[in-house]
């Protein structure tokens, strides 16, 4: 017996190594774009253009090898494509294409790394448009391209809904490398996620896999945004791929109870941290040739390859919904009125596309001639969020603020354009009158019946009044002054949905009515509230009246309503009537504490809306913000953040935020997302404040690590460089205009998603007038609706002519609001032929089967959903 011990011995051995799973490691290559930070435009374009070119002839003599052990490449955004879609030849261009396919090189959706929490949401789905056309240019019977990954590296935090808004556009992975720099975030946060591989999850329950490892060394090691480079700069290339492999090896811990990472499959992506340009593929494949063994397999990934393993072998990740708040996000806001020149471009966007899909519909030549500018506004939305804004690198300070111009310029550019074209093109397809009358049309780009006020410029010595062309009913109407121009200001009832309404100017004194607001000095009335503006522009005094005469405004640390942190409220010209009539008042103030700056109020007869407009006429360095103190007990806080409404409180609190890992702060929570709203609210009683040109604010004192979750005061950010002078652009570029627009409304009620961005998007897209030109009229005169949705829950979002032409149909987006799965009907005024669900990039991805022309469609909660639609002749 004793001589077939090591006999049994060794069969057992054998048997337990085979039973011991294989680990599966994937080794990532890229080089991470530092773009205007490490090198200018010129300097990456070539780097972009000279490692692709390298990368393919490595990919041709590695072909023969064992599929785990061939060169692959990792572009980390589409904008490396697209450069080398510029500088090479056509042919040249297909055989990358033909990589990308076979998977050998990969790119994400996005443009470059970006930040993503002060950008609006159609903002981030445009900076990804170039890779939808390259999904639709090279996908056919035979073979097709999809970009499945998305990624956001080196901030150290993560908007929520971003995830749903990635998946609608198609993607299905992304990972995180952060930097662990320039943070205010505490290392050891960074160091113990929740999570290191899971889903990552919008509030429509879409998802992406992520993986997001726990930094608990450099930047340039697992967990950064350089994991396959740890920086042991005397050890050699070898020995640090070894290093890697073992860390993963490490890592992947299926046996302990406490596993952190129990899984078999892990991967360290990237390697060129903050180097111009990288060419190290041989050495990748080294490294996983020399570091597999029998139960250890080595591959050289393409990224997707790793998520297609985890997908297949772990189909029940933990899912994570929260948001980590912004950091790197908030540099933007060092160029605060650049950027909100972009914010207003793509708010004004919505109205511009929606007026040029009327005019497409009858002229599908319409813009043809625009498709560069608008490609190329496409690209600087995903540029101009690119990560860098830290400005802290080897490019200057002024250079990378020269680019971000330049960037701002290319979609203010087309925007503009398009908008100005479309206004006047419509004008031309609506058949004017006879004779001397003049006639201007009132668009409404909405997707619900409005009334509300419409400006039409108009010079004219003679009184007039204005008609209804539908109803033959005078619409109230009055005269106003704005940038220096005359307008003829009415209030235009019962604007059709997505559609307008035609108004005729006739001579004659209108109606006499009362004036829509009272004014007494520096005191404002109407039906609605009354309201005092100081000579310093801080609101003093704001009654509800029709909430018991409540009290809207208090005191807080020594700051009021529209409060720019002046030292006394009475410091400034005296108050005055800027515009009154029988539609609106206007009071105005101005004043140079602390900084010169002017502001308009407005009231309207027929609305409770109170329009603020700010403006500051100076240059400024410091950290400026509008206070709205408000009077409220323990309010919560919602917010739109992108492609989500957020409940501004810790996860363990019933909110959106990530809360702490031990001591320490998963997230920062000082400065929040502002897009088109925050409400604060008690349980029957609340405040909605719309916000067209800040991307953030805070709730009180709010700290990186502590969230003033109940607190009554909102201070919107003016501007500034947050977290000290070495961060962002000095002293805002020399700038020194600076405008920014608010709306408030109370309500009597609890919180309600859809009455606040309805409210924000009335306020955010002004009708919108036209002359009347039409020698034919291919619209009616009077009134016509181009699409309605049945659901009142469910908003328009965008309506636009197909990428590749108004003959490819129009593309619709949609976003249900509420948190309730709903069915609406989708109606245009032509019957809907075909009809397709796309992602957001455009890219079809099932059929729809219209009924009797109409489309009903299942929305789930919260979801945004994109459709390309076909209509009858």
């Amino acid at each position: 017996m004793k001589a077939l011990l090591p006999v049994v011995f060794l069969l057992t051995s054998a048997l337990a190594t085979q039973a011991q799973p294989v680990k599966r490691l994937y080794l990532a290559n890229d080089d991470h774009t530092d773009y205007m930070w490490t090198g200018n435009e010129a300097q990456y374009d070539s780097a972009f253009v000279h490692m692709l070119d390298y990368y393919m002839g490595q990919i041709d003599s590695t072909r023969n090898n064992p599929d785990d052990f061939q060169a692959r490449f990792n572009c980390d955004g589409s904008y490396w494509l697209r450069t080398y879609q510029k500088y090479r030849s056509p042919a040249q261009f297909d055989r990358l294409i033909g990589y990308l396919k076979s998977g050998h090189i990969s790119s994400p959706l996005n443009a470059l790394v970006s930040t993503y929490g002060g950008q609006p949401t159609e903002a981030v789905l445009r900076g990804m448009y170039y890779a939808g056309q390259l999904e639709r240019q090279y996908s056919g019977p035979a073979s097709r391209l999809r970009f499945s990954m998305a990624v956001c590296m080196e901030n150290q935090t993560l908007p929520m809904g971003l995830s749903s808004l990635w998946a609608g556009a198609g993607a299905k992975y992304s990972w995180r490398g952060v930097c662990g720099c320039a943070s205010r975030i505490a290392n050891a946060s960074l160091a113990h996620r929740n999570h290191q591989l899971y889903r990552y999850m919008g509030p429509d329950r879409r998802s992406v896999i992520m993986k997001w490892y726990n930094l608990t060394g450099e930047n340039s090691g697992v967990g950064g945004y350089a994991e396959t480079r740890p920086q042991r700069k005397t050890a050699g290339i070898a020995a640090n791929f070894a290093r890697t492999i073992n860390d993963l090896t490490t890592l992947c811990d299926t046996v302990s109870a406490s596993s952190t990472y129990p899984y078999n499959v892990a991967g360290a992506f990237g390697y060129g941290w903050d180097d111009l340009s990288t060419f190290v593929a041989p050495d990748f494949i080294r490294a996983a040739q020399t570091g597999t063994t029998p139960n250890r397999r080595v591959r050289v990934s393409n990224e997707e390859d790793f998520f297609r393993d985890v997908d297949r072998s772990y189909p029940n990740l933990p899912g994570e919904s929260v948001s980590y708040g912004n950091e790197w996000d908030l540099y933007p806001a060092s160029m605060n009125e650049t950027t909100a020149q972009v914010r207003r471009a793509t708010e004004k966007l919505r109205t511009a596309e929606a007026l040029a899909s009327f005019v497409s519909l009858k002229d599908s030549t319409f813009a043809r001639d625009l498709t560069p500018a608008r490609k190329q506004a496409w690209d600087a939305y995903g540029l101009y969020w690119e990560h860098d804004w830290t400005a802290d690198g080897p490019v200057t300070r002024q250079e990378r603020a020269d680019w971000q111009t330049k960037q701002k310029n290319y979609i203010t550019g087309y925007v503009d354009t398009l908008y100005n074209r479309s206004v006047t093109a419509l004008g031309s397809h609506v058949k004017a009158v006879s004779g001397t009358a003049i006639r201007f049309y009132v668009f409404n780009p909405l997707s619900w019946i409005r009334s509300d006020v419409a400006d039409f410029a108009f010079v004219g010595n003679d009184p007039v009044k204005v008609i209804d062309v539908q109803t033959n009913i005078e619409a109230t109407s009055q005269v106003i002054r704005k940038g220096g121009r005359p307008y003829l200001r009415i209030w235009a009832e019962n604007i059709p949905s997505v559609g307008y309404k035609v108004f005729e100017i006739r001579t004659g004194a209108p109606t006499r009515q009362p004036l829509a607001a009272q004014v007494n000095g520096e005191t404002i009335q109407n039906g609605y509230y009354r309201l005092r503006l100081r000579k310093s522009g801080v609101i003093s005094e704001l009654v509800d009246l029709r909430a018991g005469n409540r009290n809207v405004i208090q005191s807080i640390d020594g700051r009021l309503l529209n409060d720019l942190g002046t030292t006394n409220p009475d410091a400034g010209n005296t108050v005055e009537v800027d515009n009154a009539g029988a539609v609106s008042v206007t009071l105005k103030a101005v004043s140079n504490d602390p900084i010169a700056h002017t502001v308009r109020v407005t009231l309207y007869k027929n609305s409770r809306r109170i329009e603020i407009e700010d403006s500051i006429q100076a240059n400024f360095d410091s950290i400026k913000t509008w206070a709205f103190s408000l009077n409220l007990t323990k309010p919560t806080t919602r917010h739109e953040e992108l492609g989500a409404i957020l409940t501004a409180k810790k996860e363990t609190r019933g909110g959106h935020y990530a809360a702490r890992n031990g001591t320490s702060a998963l997230g920062r929570y000082d400065w929040l997302t502002f897009n088109h709203f925050a409400d604060l609210s008690e349980a029957a009683y609340g405040v909605t404040v719309s916000n067209m040109d800040c991307s953030f604010f805070k709730l009180g004192q709010s700290t990186t690590d502590s969230l003033w979750e109940t607190s009554t005061q909102l201070n919107a950010l003016a501007g500034g460089q947050v977290d000290g002078p070495k961060l962002g652009i000095l002293k805002q570029n020399g700038a020194t205009a600076f405008r920014y627009q608010f709306a408030l409304t109370t309500h009597q009620s609890a919180f309600d998603a859809l009455a606040a961005m309805r409210f924000s998007l009335e306020h955010q897209n002004p009708l919108v007038t036209g002359v009347v030109t039409g020698s034919a009229g291919s619209y009616p005169a009077a009134t016509y609706s181009l699409l309605t949705v049945t659901d009142r829950n469910v908003l328009l979002w965008s309506l636009k002519p197909s990428e590749e032409g108004i003959n490819n149909g129009l593309l619709t987006r949609f976003w249900n609001v509420t948190n309730t799965a709903v069915t609406p009907g989708l109606q245009l005024a032509r019957p809907i032929r075909r009809a397709w669900q796309t992602t957001h990039i455009e890219t079809n991805e099932r059929t729809v089967s219209p009924t009797k022309g109409s489309l009903n469609v299942p929305f789930g909660p919260s979801q945004l959903n994109t459709y390309r639609l076909e209509l009858q002749p």
